[in-house]
């Protein structure tokens, strides 16, 4: 299983249940960061800040990441949902509403939490403190609409982000991952699986391809489960491959080096 930065405690509870969940999600799959932004179309750094609660993925993303693991993403979405309101309430800050003066004295201001529709209660205007009052409602107002102002052009620039990340992924939607089919035979001696024309080529964590897959394939054949046979060097099979090293009398360092693959072959 991946390990990653433990989550703020200030994280609110729906947010962070919704970053474990992505979690689950990947390391089920066995998915990389460099496979989640190759199938989803949103970059590793997006990845990194979802899956460490410091930005709400999008519904999109979301999608794509139940697509590939074969999860039913309604409820992905609608914790989403639930995730995506309490995240909005987060990023409104504080404002600072000035505190009316008297004649003579200096103007002192302290900070006043604004909580959804701000509402200013009626003050019955004191004899010669009018304009101090008007005054004082006109900051007040101005403060509100530069913090909605704020927090709509932020919205704003993190859907152009994912849209311009977003963009290519129709390249990389239209390749899907290849299959592999272990075709176990002796040549010479040696075992293969007809996958990767007999390459001995050091593998370590996080690799793909054909090389990955004949490695499986032989793991499997030696009556260690790599899981699938799908070209990922991932958990499943770094545990399947230094279960095969301590078999085998070699180093435990979950690469497959010349020495594993001998051994593999043999």
């Amino acid at each position: 299983m991946s390990r990653y930065k433990a989550l703020s405690d200030e994280l609110d509870p729906c947010v962070r249940q919704l970053v474990e969940r992505l979690r689950q999600l990947k390391d089920h799959g066995e998915l990389t960061m460099r496979h989640l932004a190759a199938k989803t179309g949103y970059s590793v750094k997006s990845w990194e800040r979802y899956l460490g609660g410091t930005s709400l993925p999008p519904r999109e993303a979301l999608e794509a990441l139940a697509r590939i693991t074969g999860t039913d993403p309604v409820p992905l979405l609608a914790l989403h949902e639930i995730a995506a309101d309490t995240w909005v309430g987060r990023r409104a800050g504080a404002v600072v509403e000035p505190r009316p003066t008297t004649q003579g004295q200096e103007q002192e201001q302290e900070p006043v939490t604004l909580i959804g529709p701000t509402t200013l209660p009626a003050i019955a205007p004191t004899p010669g403190r009018f304009p101090h009052i008007a005054l004082t409602t006109g900051v007040v107002a101005l403060a509100v609409a530069l913090v909605a102002a704020l927090l709509l052009m932020l919205r704003l620039d993190e859907d152009m982000t994912q849209a311009a990340v977003a963009a290519p992924p129709s390249t990389a939607a239209a390749s899907p991952s290849p299959s592999y089919t272990c075709r176990i035979t002796r040549i010479d001696g040696s075992w293969s699986a007809g996958i990767n024309r007999g390459r001995n080529d050091e593998i370590v964590y996080g690799a793909t391809g054909a090389d990955v897959a004949e490695a499986q394939c032989l793991l499997r054949r030696a009556g260690i489960s790599p899981g699938g046979i799908d070209g990922m060097f991932g958990p499943l099979t770094l545990r399947a491959v230094k279960t095969f090293q301590q078999r085998a009398g070699l180093v435990v360092d979950g690469m497959l080096g010349p020495r594993s693959w001998k051994a593999l072959r043999g």
